[in-house]
């Protein structure tokens, strides 16, 4: 694979060395032809204008596994959590085990539920910030109706193990929800093989999409199970005068969507599919193996678990030992044009695919 050639399609790379793709993917050159496209034509022949929802369904089913037809079309991670979490038939005593570092939009869905009397466990990380299996397993019991967890998280970059937690999860008759928004397309994830009851996911980091684009995937043995909270247009038959939804995942969809940010996004997903997900994560290790052993040599502290491969992920987090310390050294490398995270004190650092080495090899010099 030609990542040089890839490398053309980002301008970013032009002015800035760009290692924050864990907080936004820099708009390419081909998502940005294809929003192009579709202004053109609603400017000059709106009657025109390309349908693109079953098109963007087909791509995500195509990368991350499952049918097209279990994909509903969503503007956020967050909004397809909360469905979820709305949607679900709870009862007073039922409860959720999420791990205690989640992303707001994966705690706050469950933290609202408190309301109706679920019981919202909270999994603590080890000493290593790992999220273990085991720890896991020891808050779900027969009253756990949903095990939901980041496939990588954004805080630590730690990569959960999936198909061991969705065993916990169904041996106790739970649903296993992930949020894929720090993994989908920077390590392979697969809703099939990984067992996943629903995956919610936005589309403007890893997957090459813009803010406003994202999906919800829910499983079709689990949708009778899932109420739709947000009907419109989208989400049911239209030539019936009965509120009949469609008997796919569809049914959690609304109105209208951003379609010139969906037909774009459409082109961010074809790329993926070009080079391939199992290819931008060897490219991924290869750059953050780089990372790493570049902090080790300078004796700076790595905040998240690198010993094992199947732990690692696109996100290398690190401290110099205070938050004064990291907040200099992310001044200066801001000043340098080289662009990272500075989050809760401590210095996050996501290269993908299109980084090269010798971008690596100048931010480790910066340090």
């Amino acid at each position: 694979m030609d990542f040089n050639a890839m490398r053309k399609l980002f301008p970013v790379t032009e002015n800035y060395i760009f290692l924050n793709n864990a907080a936004e993917s820099p708009l390419n050159l081909k998502v940005r032809s294809k929003i192009d496209e579709y202004l053109d034509l609603v400017l000059n022949a709106p009657q025109t204008k390309p349908s693109v929802r079953y098109q963007v369904r087909q791509l995500l089913s195509d990368l991350l596994g499952g049918r097209a037809d279990e994909y509903a079309l969503m503007t956020s991670t967050g909004m397809g959590v909360s469905i979820v979490a709305a949607g679900y038939n709870w009862n007073k005593g039922d409860n959720v085990v999420v791990p205690s570092n989640e992303h707001w939009n994966n705690s706050f869905p469950w933290k609202a539920l408190k309301r109706k009397g679920v019981d919202v466990r909270f999994v603590p990380l080890n000493e290593n910030n790992r999220i273990l299996p085991e720890a896991v397993a020891a808050l779900t019991d027969k009253n756990t109706k949903v095990v939901a967890v980041a496939a990588v998280s954004f805080s630590t970059g730690f990569r959960s193990d999936l198909k061991k937690i969705s065993e916990i999860a169904h041996n106790n008759g739970a649903i296993f929800i992930v949020d894929g928004i720090q993994g989908a397309g920077a390590v392979p994830i697969n809703v099939e093989t990984d067992c996943i009851d629903v995956l919610c996911c936005a589309g403007f980091k890893w997957l090459l999409g813009m803010p406003g684009t994202g999906f919800l995937y829910v499983n079709k043995n689990i949708q009778e199970l899932i109420n739709p909270m947000l009907p419109g247009m989208f989400a049911a038959d239209l030539y019936s005068k009965e509120l009949q939804y469609y008997p796919d995942a569809r049914r959690y969809e609304t109105g209208s969507i951003a379609y010139s940010l969906f037909h774009g996004w459409s082109a961010g997903l074809e790329l993926l599919k070009e080079i391939g997900i199992e290819n931008i994560y060897e490219r991924i290790l290869l750059l953050t193996d780089r990372i790493i052993s570049g902090l080790q040599e300078k004796n700076i502290k790595i905040i998240t678990p690198v010993e094992a491969i199947t732990e690692r992920s696109g996100i290398i987090l690190f401290t110099l030992g205070s938050e004064q310390a990291n907040k200099v050294i992310y001044e200066k490398l801001l000043k340098r044009n080289i662009i990272v995270t500075l989050r809760d004190g401590v210095i996050r650092v996501s290269p993908s695919f299109y980084n090269t080495e010798e971008e690596i090899d100048t931010f480790l010099n910066t340090l």
